[in-house]
């Protein structure tokens, strides 16, 4: 079996995925081929030394390669699972900072609101020029992306090309543990069920693992008594949302402020985010990059207070923690504990660590791989694709975030009940939007991209949005696709 890692220079990216199938017994089974592909050669090799490394330590012995060039990675490939981005944060910066400048009171700029849209449009032409390539080399492949901002770049793979493409996204299991918490339970005794768009999602039905039990409505007690300022950045908005609409939603404020007009209320790190002084320059004229947190809870740790101090280092993010509770809970429960490497440390390659111990990262892109290519019957919790039913009320074809099983015979995304009315207002909103800015894309038109941003809910004046669009493709017209009025 071939599995392509486009973007394999990534530091989160790359060795996340490079254990995960280094760990998969019934992918190894089969025999493994792995190609890192990167444009940007740097970390190649310390990626390759590093799956050597990996591969040593778990007696795996599959066949490793490395490339630059697409169109050499691809042939023969049963799989491609990307994950790329230029330049993050510098980019990321100017998408939280620039719209505010404008007046648009969005929060973190990452997936939905005016940032989102040109974080998606950076990524669009790469994404899109991978699954044609695809076309071509492996049509019969599957494309498993994690690029954000994930739904739009799905859209655009499936309504412009061929391949088959999924999304994948560990939001869901936030929310999961969120409402794990406000109930007192273990995570692993949810059996709950979501649907919606990625970083939306709305859990239909929330239920006791072992007895089978409806646990919404303890939930609404339990959430009714506990302090309204607990945990206020990560699931504030969430609460506020779950007794206005009725359902708990997920993955907590960041990302779901991202498609609300008035969400900045409740995220007391917004004024924080990127936070920088004006009159030291932007950031993207300086070229310094402002200090990224996730939120208030997920701050710099030894920073030093003046020059000479320790280098600055980030706790890992609510996300990164999740996964790997995810991972060690899911393995837990299997029984199969965490002794995949005599010490189950850290592995060093070419000077470059990687710590943290050989299991899961609880992404769920190995998981259906060994259910599509090695006929392993799993659920998966959640699958981002085209609407075929899925979620009733909203447009077919549009990406949305559902559960699903896979097995031999393919990926079945599971038909989800239709949610409220109110939540799917919310949700048109946003398949309105990435139908548009697909088209914005396909099409060369800041027209059509401007009809697309006087949707978005933080959109507040006309002159506003045309200034917007073209002082963005001002600053990033290097990495924008071209287009004109």
């Amino acid at each position: 079996m071939k599995i392509v890692l486009v973007g394999a220079g990534s530091r989160e990216f790359g060795p996340a995925s490079i254990r995960d199938l280094l760990l998969s017994d019934p992918l190894c089974e089969n025999g493994l081929d792995i190609v890192l592909m990167d444009l940007d050669a740097s970390e190649l090799p310390r990626m390759r030394r590093y799956a050597d490394a990996v591969a040593g330590l778990l007696g795996r012995s599959p066949r490793l390669s490395v490339t630059t060039c697409l169109a050499d990675a691809l042939p023969g490939a049963d799989a491609v699972v990307m994950a790329i981005e230029l330049d993050r944060y510098f980019h990321w910066a100017q998408d939280f900072h620039i719209p505010r400048t404008f007046g648009f009171p969005q929060i973190y700029g990452e997936n939905g609101g005016p940032g989102g849209l040109f974080h998606a449009l950076r990524n669009m032409g790469p994404c899109v020029d991978v699954a044609r390539a695809m076309e071509r080399h492996c049509p019969d492949a599957w494309l498993l992306n994690y690029t954000n901002p994930l739904t739009k770049l799905c859209e655009a793979q499936a309504r412009l090309s061929d391949v088959r493409v999924v999304g994948l996204c560990h939001g869901v299991f936030h929310g999961i543990e969120q409402m794990a918490r406000i109930l007192g339970v273990p995570t692993g005794r949810l059996d709950a069920r979501a649907s919606g768009i990625n970083h939306f999602t709305w859990f239909e039905s929330v239920r006791d693992r072992e007895t089978g039990e409806d646990l919404y409505p303890r939930l609404r007690e339990r959430e009714r008594e506990a302090h309204l300022l607990h945990d206020w950045d990560e699931i504030a908005l969430s609460r506020i949302l779950f007794r206005v609409f009725g359902r708990f939603p997920s993955p907590g404020a960041n990302h779901i402020g991202e498609y609300l007009g008035w969400a900045q209320e409740f995220l007391g790190s917004s004024v924080v985010q990127f936070f920088y002084d004006p009159v030291e320059g932007a950031p993207w004229e300086t070229g310094e990059v402002p200090t990224w947190i996730y939120n208030l809870a997920d701050h710099p740790t030894d920073m030093p207070p003046f020059p000479g101090g320790p280098v600055p280092r980030m706790k890992p993010t609510r996300e990164q923690r999740a996964a790997a509770a995810e991972a060690r809970a899911a393995r837990a429960e299997e029984g199969t504990g965490t002794e995949t490497s005599p010490d189950n440390g850290s592995v060093s390659a070419g000077g470059l660590d990687f710590p943290g111990p050989l299991i899961p990262s609880g992404e769920l892109a190995v998981p259906l791989l060994e259910g599509v290519l090695c006929g392993v019957d799993m659920y998966l919790d959640a699958v981002n694709v085209p609407n075929r039913g899925h979620v009733p009320g909203l447009p077919d074809g549009s990406v949305v975030e559902v559960p699903a099983r896979v097995d031999a015979n393919g990926l079945h995304p599971r038909a989800m009940d239709r949610l409220p009315e109110g939540i799917l207002g919310l949700l048109r909103t946003q398949t309105s939007i990435h139908q548009l800015l697909v088209d914005a894309f396909a099409g060369g038109s800041r027209r059509t991209l401007l009809q697309a941003l006087m949707l978005d809910p933080t959109t507040h004046s006309y002159r506003a949005a045309v200034n917007l669009i073209n002082e963005m493709f001002r600053v990033q017209g290097n990495v924008l696709p071209e287009m004109e009025w």
